[in-house]
């Protein structure tokens, strides 16, 4: 994961100092050079500081879900989304919304379950995209997509997907969508019967919060560390996410340096 540092040194070097909607400030770069994970080398996930596994495997199989509403994160102890929700925990049509039931004239469209479906009967396509980009819903959300849309591409039994991220918090946000998208990747592999392979990240406006500089520097001191292995329940096809629990997810071999604690900025 060095280049998720280089990439954070890099924002801290020659980042432009730019005001932003939550009034902290951050230092930005746009479009810096992609991010890259083979994961037959190991499950991507940062090393040099703790992230909340269970968190991050409960996200989601929320989105996956097609659920919009943070009770059903709060009865899993996960609490991430809470500074965003309504009195009665409602988001908008979000991730999960939007990935399951993308609105249409027709009736809803089922973004993942056509995804999981192209990739076996149409392998060699370049149409298999998702998007959470619905720009006729976006006043509705309660926060527009960071990570807006992502493309797999089939090749030797192999599966990749690329994301493309309009804005990226590199020391709170990125890390956890770094590996989320990895497990996605799994998961989708595991139910389409091939073997993950790599995850690419493009960012758009990459930027620091003027109060994680401190953090992200502490951060870079520290030496990465072996990556873990994940190991995946049993899935066989996409339904089967309803009844999965974030302990199904085992991350074998995971031992990252102590937690550093930083301020969400809303």
């Amino acid at each position: 994961m060095k280049s998720y540092l280089h990439l954070a040194q890099q924002i801290l070097e020659f980042g432009e100092y730019r005001d932003d909607r939550t009034g902290t400030g951050t230092f930005s770069l746009f479009s810096p050079q992609e991010l890259r994970y083979n994961l037959q080398n190991g499950f991507p996930i940062i090393t040099t500081k703790k992230i909340s596994w269970k968190s991050l495997v409960w996200e989601l199989l929320w989105f996956l879900r097609g659920e919009t509403n943070v009770r059903w994160l709060q009865s899993r102890g996960v609490r991430i989304w809470n500074e965003w929700a309504d009195a009665e925990g409602n988001l908008g049509p979000i991730y999960g919304k939007q990935w399951r039931s993308w609105p249409s004239k027709d009736g809803p469209i089922d973004q993942i379950a056509q995804l999981c479906e192209n990739i076996v009967s149409s392998p060699k396509s370049r149409r298999l995209v998702v998007s959470a980009w619905n720009v006729s819903q976006l006043s509705e959300m309660a926060l527009p997509p960071c990570h807006i849309f992502f493309q797999f591409y089939v090749s030797n039994n192999s599966l990749s997907v690329k994301v493309y991220q309009r804005s990226a918090d590199i020391f709170l946000g990125l890390p956890f969508n770094i590996s989320s998208y990895a497990l996605l990747l799994s998961i989708i592999a595991k139910i389409t019967n091939l073997e993950p392979k790599e995850l690419i990240f493009t960012l758009g406006d990459a930027h620091i919060y003027r109060n994680h500089v401190e953090q992200i520097r502490e951060q870079i001191k520290r030496e990465p560390r072996n990556l873990p292995t994940l190991i995946l329940p049993a899935i066989g096809k996409l339904s089967d996410i309803e009844k999965l629990q974030a302990e199904d997810f085992v991350l074998s071999g995971y031992d990252p340096h102590p937690t550093i604690f930083a301020p969400i900025s809303v």
